[in-house]
This record gives structure tokens, sequence and C-alpha cells, in this order.
């Protein structure tokens, strides 16, 4: 019995130094972890600014030509000549076509030898009447030959002009539609012919726009093929009339296209800007945080500098500057701010930070008061003030 006792305290011995031993690495790792301090969070920057923004009416619009048509012959005939390639650049007068025209010129030659012929009589026969060999009648009879002379040989002219198809204006051929030898009927389609630079662009506004545009104001007009690319212009003209089905006004513009990189059936976006511009400091709206109890956004300033908890009845900050560019550590203090307008990806702030002042743009969801954090600017939310559908 007494051996028993002594085994089962050599166990609960070894039990409790095992515990201990236990216990005390616990006990080191824990001294450890809070030695380490609390984790930092790693976030995203910018610093507060200010910004022009302007107002503006935005539409989207469609673009047409100021001079564009789709080019056919007047009269029926075979193509005899093809003077042009698909997309050339012409000039007004240039000749494209020349349809199969030698039996009209035969007979152009004969009216005009007709037309000369009534043209000696007339003259010979107004000597003779000055010489009284010849009575008025005849003579009249004479100037009448030479009219209707005169006329066969001019509408002959024109049917001959109608065999040679000219640029009537000058611009940019498309892709041609016919080919030499073959027979044209009035009206088939030779080629298109748009002038390129500048373009209208046509687009609808609310009637209550109409105190704010006016002929001659100027607007941009941009488009996601080229979004690199804007284009100037001004307003032509304004629609005399309002849709009484939208309530809506018809807006005229004239664009630039040096570049010809707008072509007529396209759409743009056009924006007119309206008032003079305004100055906001201005933030991502990604580093707005939106609450049932108001607007805030996390700072990032230097623990060094922390005075006094947040003052929110003022909207600022107890900091003594800003965090950008210490060597402190950083920590986030959260702020209430009123916001104004949107422009994009932009808010406009009115109230609770000043220029200058570093604010979280992305990775609050980590963050409360007096949290530690680290700033990585290496990827950076959208801050366009005229953002683009973007497809990955």
């Amino acid at each position: 019995m007494k051996r028993w006792f002594t085994m089962i305290g050599v166990v609960i011995l070894i039990v409790v130094m095992l515990a201990g031993v236990k216990s005390f690495k616990m006990f080191q790792m824990f001294q450890s972890f809070k030695a380490m301090g609390e984790p930092k969070a790693t976030v995203s920057t910018i610093g507060a600014a200010y910004q022009d923004w302007q107002s503006t009416l935005s539409a989207v619009a469609s673009v047409r030509a100021q001079r564009g048509s789709d080019l056919s012959a007047e009269v029926a005939g075979i193509v005899d000549e093809i003077a042009f390639n698909s997309g050339d650049e012409v000039k007004e007068g240039e000749l494209l076509i020349k349809l199969r025209a030698a039996d009209d010129l035969a007979r152009l030659d004969s009216l005009k030898a007709t037309a000369d012929l009534a043209a000696m009589n007339y003259k010979r026969d107004q000597s003779q009447y000055e010489a009284k060999a010849i009575s008025q009648a005849v003579l009249d009879a004479d100037a009448e030959n030479l009219q209707r002379a005169q006329a066969d040989l001019a509408q002959q002219q024109a049917l001959v002009d109608k065999k040679f198809v000219r640029a009537p204006f000058s611009g940019t051929l498309g892709i041609r539609n016919v080919d030499r030898g073959q027979y044209l009927n009035p009206g088939t389609k030779i080629v298109t012919l748009q002038q390129l630079d500048p373009l209208f662009v046509d687009f609808n506004l609310p009637q209550q726009a109409l105190a704010q545009i006016k002929v001659g104001q100027s607007l941009t007009a941009a488009i996601d093929t080229w979004p690199d690319l804007s284009f100037s212009g001004h307003i032509s003209a304004i629609e005399p009339r309002i849709d009484t089905d939208t309530r809506n006004v018809q807006i005229r513009a004239v664009v630039n296209n040096p570049q010809h990189k707008l072509l007529p059936g396209m759409y743009v976006r056009v924006m007119v800007g309206i008032g003079d511009p305004q100055s906001y400091l201005t933030l991502p709206e990604t580093a707005i945080t939106y609450n049932s109890y108001g607007e805030t956004v996390y700072l990032v300033v230097p623990k060094s500098d922390v005075k006094a908890p947040a003052d929110h009845s003022s909207g600022t900050a107890a900091t003594a500057k800003p965090a950008r560019g210490t060597t402190s550590e950083l920590i986030a203090r959260q702020i209430f701010v009123t916001t104004g307008a949107k422009r994009g990806d932009q808010v406009a702030i009115l109230k609770g930070i000043k220029e200058g002042d570093e604010v979280v743009t992305s990775g609050q969801v980590k963050l409360r008061n007096g949290t530690t954090v680290v700033v990585d600017n290496k990827v950076q939310p959208s801050n366009d003030a005229a953002p683009t559908p973007q497809e990955y």
C-alpha cells in the first residue's frame, strides 16, 4: 500500500512539473506577443488637394458629316473609266467616273455644227437686212433658228456632262461599289463621299438647360474608341422648337476632327461647360465611409503628434502636421466630414479636413481609432474625374 502511494505521488509530481513548464512557455509566448505590440494594418493614402471643377451639362450625341452623300449618276450608261481608289481624298470637281459617251459626243458635235451654221446665217442676214435686201420676218426667223440650235446644243452638252461623275465637294471617299464595264441605272450608288473635318454632332438637352446654353458656347466631345483624345467644338445652332414628347431641345455643335478619328454615324459623349470653375478640396470616393450617423474618413498621422482625441465637434483631428515624410510611427484617426458634389470617382469635401491631410483611400475596414498603419501606395483606387468602363 505504501508503495502505491509513493507511485501516485511521483506521477502527480511529474504532472505538476509538466504543467508548470507548459505554463511558463505560454507565459513567455504571451509576453513576446505583448512586446510585439498590435499588428500594423496596411493602407493606401492620398494627400487632400484642391481641384478646379467646371460645372457641365452632358449628353450622348450622334456624329454626322457637314457634307456627306452617296454619289450616283443622273443618267444610265456603261462605266468606261474609274478615276479613283477606295478611301482616296478628293477635291471638289475631281473626276470620279466616266460613262461611255461616244454617241452623245457625236451628236454634240452635230448640234454644234448646226448652231455654228445658224449663227453664220443670222449674221449674213443681218447685213442684208441693213441693206434692205430682206424683210424683218426673214431676219426674225433666222434669230429663232439660232436660238433653237443653241438650246439643243446646251441640252446635249448637259447630257454629256452627266456622263462624267465628279466630286461635288472635297472629302474622303468610301468603298467603291461599281466596276468598269458595269451598266449603271440612274441612282445606283457609286461610292460615298464624306467631309470629315469639321463634323456636326447632334444631341438633346432638357428644356431647363436653355437658360445655360447659347450659340458659340464651347464644348468637348469624347468617345471610348479613343479614350486618350478629346475633341473641341462649339454650339452652332439651337432648334427653335421643343419636342412635345420628351420636352427636350435639339442642339447642333461643330467639332474639330483634324485627324479624322471621328466618323459619321458614331456616338460621342459631349460636355458643355457652364458657369465659372469652382475650387473644391477633393478626395476619391473610396476614401469616404458612409454611415447613418454621418460620413467619415481616416487620416494617417504620426503617433508622436497626437496630443488628444479627435475633436469631432470641429471636424478636425488634434494633429500638429500631416504624416507625409515623417519617420514616426503612424496611426489612423477617424474624422467626420461634410461631403458635397460628386464628379466621376471624386467627392468634394466641404468641411472636416484641410489641404495636405493624408487620407486613407483603401483598407479602412481594418481600422479603428489609434490603429498602427503602414502606408503602401503601389496600387491606388480610381480617382478619375471622367471615368470610362474598363474591360479586363
